[in-house]
């Protein structure tokens, strides 16, 4: 079955810069490791996407339309239709004055957010720091080794697929939350980590958000269940041993 827009799927794929060969992004484990790009908290494996409603760039999202499960191909995504084209205007001089003022020492190659914007400082002269704004991969093209692993049909899959897109957490597993739907609704339980978590509160309305845009759901509620833990004669036991 070929895949058309607004279909669910478990997508497999590498990215890397056509120019240099590099690659930035991938999800196998394996080529992560080779190129350098394993972190702490980054977790690998087909992700769950909707194809055609932006959950990838734009020149990616094209390509994936058309192609049937379990089929390879590269996709040639232009800066357009990836991360945009180079603006000079971005570009700009500021003063050493402005780094002062945060405590910064810039150094050539640093990575800044200045006022809530990333950049790249590409040289020191004068008294004056020029920083790019640009996307690292602004006018660049880019290249993408994909393989489509399954389509997802069933509902409540679709669900924990945009849980596991919207809200990634080393630390817990998508299945460890509970997903029910009946009456036109999905109700999400959270898993006890989940709900101490400060990032949840967006988290939950990037998941509810794309529930009703790409299910066709109106209502999404979350569901926190505080139960008091009843200890055991057993479990009481062992607490008064180690007390001793």
């Amino acid at each position: 079955m070929a895949i058309k827009e607004g279909d669910f799927i478990r997508l497999k794929y590498t990215g890397k810069v056509q120019e240099t060969g590099d690659i930035f992004d991938t999800t196998s484990e394996e080529v992560a490791e080779e190129a350098g790009l394993v972190t702490e908290n980054k977790t690998f494996g087909p992700i769950p996407i909707a194809v055609g409603v932006g959950h990838v760039l734009k020149g990616l999202d094209k390509g994936l339309v058309g192609m049937e499960v379990g089929e390879a191909k590269s996709i040639e995504v232009p800066p357009e239709e990836g991360f945009g084209v180079r603006d000079p205007k971005l570009t700009q001089l500021i003063p050493m004055s402005e780094f002062k003022k945060q405590n910064i020492r810039p150094q050539k190659g640093m990575n800044i957010t200045l006022e809530g914007h990333n950049g790249k400082i590409r040289s020191i002269s004068g008294g004056r720091v020029t920083v790019d704004f640009n996307h690292e991969f602004a006018g660049k093209t880019l290249v993408y080794d994909v393989e489509v692993e399954k389509i997802i049909e069933d509902d409540t899959e679709k669900v924990y697929g945009i849980i596991e897109l919207q809200y990634p957490n080393p630390n817990i597993k998508p299945e460890d939350h509970e997903v029910k739907m009946e009456d036109g609704k999905v109700m999400i339980y959270l898993n006890e980590m989940a709900k101490f978590d400060n990032q949840i509160t967006y988290a939950k309305f990037r998941i509810a958000r794309d529930i009703w845009d790409n299910m066709g759901i109106d209502r999404v509620e979350f569901v926190d269940v505080f139960e008091k833990k009843v200890n055991t004669a057993e479990e009481k036991e062992e607490e008064t041993e180690a007390e001793e």
